[in-house]
C-alpha cells in the first residue's frame, strides 16, 4: 500500500521519534508499505515521520539496493564534511546545500531483529545523515545556514 508523504508544515515532521523495541507485524507492514512509497516516489531515502509515524525507522537507496536501519545510531563521523545539494520528499520543490560528514559509521537492526554496523561514504553517508535528521526533527531547509 502507497503512503502520503507528509510535507513541510505538518507538527510530525519536528517531533522526536520513539525507539522501536519489538518488530512486530504492525512495524514489518509499516516496512513493506515504506518501500512501496519510496519505489514510487522515486527518491533515495525515506524515513517513517515522512509517512506520518514517529519510529525509529529509515529506508535508503543510494542505488540498486535498498536497506533498512531501525533504531540507527551513529558510532563515528569523519572529520572531513562535504557540501551537496539535497532535496526532500517532505519538502518538495526545494534544493539546499547542505554540508554532511563525509563518512559515518552506523549500527543498527535490521528488519530481521539481528544487528548490523555499516561504513557509509560519499552519498550513501549523506542519504543516511539526511534520513537520521528526520528520526530527530530536523530538516534541509533548518541546515540552509550550517
Amino acid at each position: 500500500m502507497l503512503l502520503d508523504i507528509v510535507k513541510i508544515g505538518d507538527e510530525r515532521l519536528r517531533k522526536v521519534s520513539e525507539e522501536i523495541h519489538d518488530i512486530d507485524e504492525s512495524v514489518l507492514k509499516l516496512i513493506k508499505n515504506m518501500k512501496s512509497t519510496l519505489k514510487k516516489s522515486k527518491g533515495v531515502g525515506l524515513a517513517a515521520p515522512q509517512v506520518g509515524v514517529n519510529k525509529r525507522l529509515i529506508l535508503v537507496k543510494p542505488e540498486k539496493e535498498m536497506y533498512v536501519l531501525i533504531n540507527p545510531i551513529f558510532n563515528h563521523k569523519s572529520k572531513e564534511t562535504a557540501c551537496g545539494s539535497e532535496g526532500c520528499l517532505s519538502v518538495p520543490g526545494k534544493w539546499i546545500n547542505v554540508k554532511r560528514f563525509k563518512e559515518v559509521d552506523v549500527e543498527f537492526m535490521g528488519e530481521d531483529g539481528d544487528l548490523y554496523k555499516v561504513k557509509a561514504e560519499d552519498f550513501f553517508a549523506r542519504i543516511i545523515q539526511h534520513e537520521v535528521d528526520h528520526l530527530n526533527g530536523v530538516l534541509i531547509v533548518d541546515k540552509k545556514d550550517e
